[in-house]
């Protein structure tokens, strides 16, 4: 209870800020209600339709019915090799339905369903939309979504035609960069400044450099990776654990999407963990056949094994420099 209250005092302070921000014209703006922001960075899962961290709990009991990075899936062929590296390790099924990659889940009664990203996306926003009209007591039909920066036209269509099928006019759509600006109140008025932002989400990576001048934002440059994101951090703590488990125990738990809903919600955690503290362990009852994992991990370690993903999100920040022709001392803020 205490995390969805949280969740949804969140949401209406998002509401607060951007209904007092977007500027969308005298006469058109008197016709719209409360405006909601949403973030399609979530997890979603099938049977009791539930979204956010709620969603991602019963994971280690129900991992093929979990759906999460999703937004990964909107926009690429079922043949591109990102998918089909992605496919290695999602729990739940991903097939090619005319090209496209699709969601395949298994729902009550044996029945079997196929979901586009986008029906994903749109059943998102529709509990979205159910949580604001609870928290605010009063009917929601209007909303910003915000997506990765490099978004391409297609992309951000299927996202606004997601909205419409929930139920939601979307006011328009704005890069999450900018988003995370107006978050940190740089949207205030004043000197012109440059602002670099880099955003490293769960599934997604996108770094933009802005200019605002008297309120005004003007995005200069953007580039990012749809498939890199702090989910690629957790593969590498579960990569390496498994191996652990397999040298220690001469035990395969690769295959076991229980086990592995498990070790995935435990290396989140330490990850999380590891940004204030030194050291933490891992713990897992009776993780795969009856076997315990307890180890620790430390932030060398986690540092160690991700380096490759640290050293891949400097090449989109060296190209927005590059393309803003803009070098370090030129910048207000980064963050």
């Amino acid at each position: 209870m205490v995390k969805r209250k949280r969740s949804i005092l969140f949401l209406s302070l998002l509401w607060l800020s951007v209904s007092g921000f977007i500027s969308v014209g005298a006469e058109k703006e008197a016709k719209l209600g409360p405006v909601i922001v949403i973030d399609l960075g979530m997890c979603w899962r099938r049977q009791r339709e539930t979204s956010g961290r709620g969603g991602q709990e019963p994971s280690r009991e129900n991992p093929e019915r979990t759906i999460f990075d999703v937004k990964r899936l909107i926009g690429p062929q079922f043949s591109d090799k990102e998918v089909q590296r992605d496919m290695k390790f999602l729990p739940y099924k991903i097939i090619n339905k005319n090209g496209k990659p699709y969601i395949e889940v298994s729902i009550r009664g044996g029945k079997v369903n196929a979901f586009s990203p986008e029906e994903i996306s749109t059943m998102v926003l529709q509990k979205m939309k159910e949580t604001a009209e609870t928290f605010l007591g009063k009917t929601i039909k209007d909303a910003v979504v915000t997506v990765p920066a490099y978004f391409n036209d297609a992309q951000r269509r299927a996202t606004k035609d997601a909205g419409a099928i929930a139920g939601l006019n979307v006011v328009c759509i704005i890069n999450e960069p900018t988003a995370a600006a107006i978050s940190y109140g740089l949207e205030q008025k004043g000197l012109e400044k440059n602002i670099l932002v880099y955003d490293l989400g769960g599934g997604t990576f996108d770094v933009s450099i802005l200019t605002i001048d008297n309120g005004v934002f003007e995005v200069l440059a953007t580039c990012g990776d749809t498939h890199l994101g702090g989910g690629d951090f957790d593969q590498k703590i579960m990569d390496y654990f498994i191996k652990l488990i397999k040298k220690k125990h001469n035990k395969d738990i690769s295959k076991d999407n229980k086990a592995l809903g498990k070790l995935r919600r435990e290396a989140e955690r330490a990850k999380r963990a590891l940004s204030s503290q030194h050291q933490v362990r891992i713990e897992i009852e009776s993780l795969f056949d009856g076997t315990d994992l307890s180890e620790p991990l430390t932030r060398a370690r986690f540092e160690e094994m991700n380096m490759d993903l640290f050293k891949r999100t400097m090449g989109p920040v060296k190209k927005v420099l590059e393309d803003a022709k803009l070098k370090k001392s030129d910048f207000t803020k980064w963050f």
